[in-house]
């Protein structure tokens, strides 16, 4: 029995490179696809996502359910995307090119309807990141950017309750510093 777990049903070479053929053609199908199954914005993503990692199971590990099979079919999916990520850091215009640019949705208040069909996004799934980030309405906001990793950069209108908070002891503690440098005198 623990002779079956452990033998491989496929050759070494087919296990090492039927995952980094599946890696690469994930990469490019995200990428081009878009920002958008990044995001998980909604459970129909969620379920896409998941099915995805189901259907390329197969092509990933072939007929090969053995413990080594799978050991080394994720060793090799690892290794390989610790290899891309170094290989791109050092490479700036390419992860440029691989990671695309950011797409303006807001800019000075005003929803941009072009980008939100770009990027397939209804204003409605726009307005569950404005609430998730802590906005009332999309009228509260003066800029959102969909960056190429999948997340939103909101920057509000007027400046949030916590932050006055912030600013207003952070005044208040400047003046206590300056009272006390006074008194030190």
């Amino acid at each position: 029995m623990l002779g079956e777990m452990f033998r491989l049903g496929l050759p070494f070479a087919e296990k090492v490179l039927r995952p980094i053929l599946v890696y690469g053609f994930l990469v490019t199908a995200l990428r081009i696809f878009g920002k958008r199954e990044l995001a998980q914005l909604n459970p129909f993503d969620l379920v896409v996502l998941l099915m995805l990692s189901n259907t390329v199971q197969n092509a990933i590990i072939g007929n090969d359910n053995t413990v080594t099979g799978g050991i080394i079919g994720a060793f090799a999916l690892l290794a390989t995307n610790y290899l891309v990520v170094r290989f791109v850091l050092r490479h700036r215009r390419l992860d440029k090119i691989l990671e695309g640019n950011p797409t303006v949705l807001i800019e000075n208040g005003t929803v941009r309807r072009k980008a939100l069909a770009k990027e397939m996004l209804s204003e409605a799934e726009l307005v569950t990141v404005a609430h998730r980030q802590g906005f009332g309405s999309l009228a509260e906001i003066k800029s959102c950017v969909l960056e190429p990793g999948g997340t939103f950069v909101i920057e509000g209108k007027e400046p949030r309750q916590s932050e006055k908070h912030f600013s207003e002891i952070n005044a208040r503690l400047k003046r206590i510093e300056n009272l006390l440098v006074k008194l030190e005198k």
